[in-house]
């Protein structure tokens, strides 16, 4: 029975991938200057997530649409990030933004929070 939930689980989250993909639109244009500056800040977020899961891939469009180029971690079974995830964040749940400035690391869940955050930092 599990095995065909997980069937299930995962046709549905390449089907909205997919959906994804071709309804994605366009990303947030910045001079040449502005987007180095985005580029630079970056760097110093990662987000841990899961490939066909719903809220990662509200997140990834976020992302994308903000012209964002922060680093995917995949934190499914068997992946080193999954660890990572579970011992700095204190739990395995995704998405998950890790923040990492002036020597402190913040991690935040919940797709809506990631999301605003974002969009204040770099729209």
């Amino acid at each position: 029975m599990s095995f065909l939930i997980k069937l299930i689980r995962n046709l549905l989250g390449t089907l909205i991938v997919l959906v994804d993909l071709i309804t994605r639109g366009g990303k947030l244009k910045r001079s040449p200057e502005k987007q180095q500056d985005v580029n630079s800040q970056a760097k110093a977020l990662s987000l841990y997530q899961f490939y066909a899961c719903p809220f990662c891939i509200k997140t990834r469009r976020a992302i994308y649409k903000l012209n964002a180029p922060i680093e995917m971690r995949n934190a499914s079974e068997g992946s080193p990030h999954r660890a990572e995830l579970e011992q700095g964040g204190g739990r395995i749940k995704v998405p998950c933004l890790r923040i990492e400035e002036e020597g402190k690391v913040e991690w935040m869940y919940e797709s809506s929070d990631i999301i605003a955050y974002l969009e204040k930092r770099f729209a």
